[in-house]
């Protein structure tokens, strides 16, 4: 299985790229398994004049916008269903800054996608408060954590890590292995994920609980897209026993 369950399209602030585009620049790479996970904020406001300098937001519902982009995911995954297996995920900002409006409102219902990708878990704002299991629970769909060195944030909540990591899986939470290298992220990788692929003792704790992993790109410029970047880690963390989520979707 090769898989992408991290992409960005014109939904996200940071991307300009349409969806088609994403899509088939995955199919030309090989890619057997594209998840488009656009930010919440992105989708929820259209508009950065809506989500900047607001306050924080956490009482709005985003007045369907939700479901519209998901509509339009679905349109999608049904054009190129003979190309490529699509999923609709999104990518859930939990923090809360007081001025913007990036974080998750309270009513928005994201229960109905594919999967969710939290990020910012580990930040002092976040409104999950460390507790992804709960905050899983709110989502309703299966949750995974976005480009966050997990040992350390278990370290970090004086959490053994052998529990911490099988609380995840029995929780079906998954963990993502990020492999973004764009000039977005000022071609800078992930140091949790060089650490990974080398560090026996991690590999072997993620296998024993049983925590599954995705492998995400985190692409936002579709032109500076490395698929060969994905594929390796997908064959390393295989070639480990180690199972990827959605594998037999």
């Amino acid at each position: 299985m090769i898989q992408d369950l991290h992409a960005h399209t014109y939904y996200s602030f940071c991307s300009k790229d349409k969806p088609e585009a994403v899509i088939e620049a995955a199919i030309a790479g090989g890619i057997e398994q594209l998840g488009i996970c656009d930010h919440n904020y992105g989708v929820g406001y259209g508009r950065t004049e809506l989500c900047w300098g607001k306050g924080n937001g956490l009482n709005a519902n985003y007045g369907g916008t939700l479901n519209r982009y998901y509509d339009h995911m679905k349109l999608l995954k049904e054009k190129y269903a003979k190309k490529i297996k699509l999923l609709c995920g999104i990518e859930i900002c939990t923090m809360l800054n007081g001025v913007d409006s990036y974080a998750l409102p309270l009513a928005a219902d994201v229960s109905f996608f594919d999967f969710a990708l939290v990020e910012n878990l580990d930040h002092p704002t976040s409104i999950t408060k460390g507790d992804i299991v709960e905050f899983a629970k709110r989502c309703g769909c299966p949750v995974g954590i976005a480009h966050t060195d997990l040992f350390a944030f278990a370290k970090a909540r004086g959490e053994e890590p052998y529990r911490f990591f099988r609380k995840l899986a029995e929780n079906g939470i998954f963990w993502e292995i990020n492999v973004n290298y764009d000039s977005l992220h000022s071609f800078k990788t992930h140091d949790y994920v060089t650490e990974f692929f080398k560090n026996k003792e991690q590999q072997e704790i993620v296998k024993k609980t049983g925590l599954r992993l995705s492998v995400g790109f985190d692409g936002h410029i579709v032109k500076e897209y490395k698929p060969s970047r994905v594929k390796t880690a997908c064959k390393l963390i295989q070639d480990m026993g180690i199972h990827l989520i959605f594998e037999n979707r």
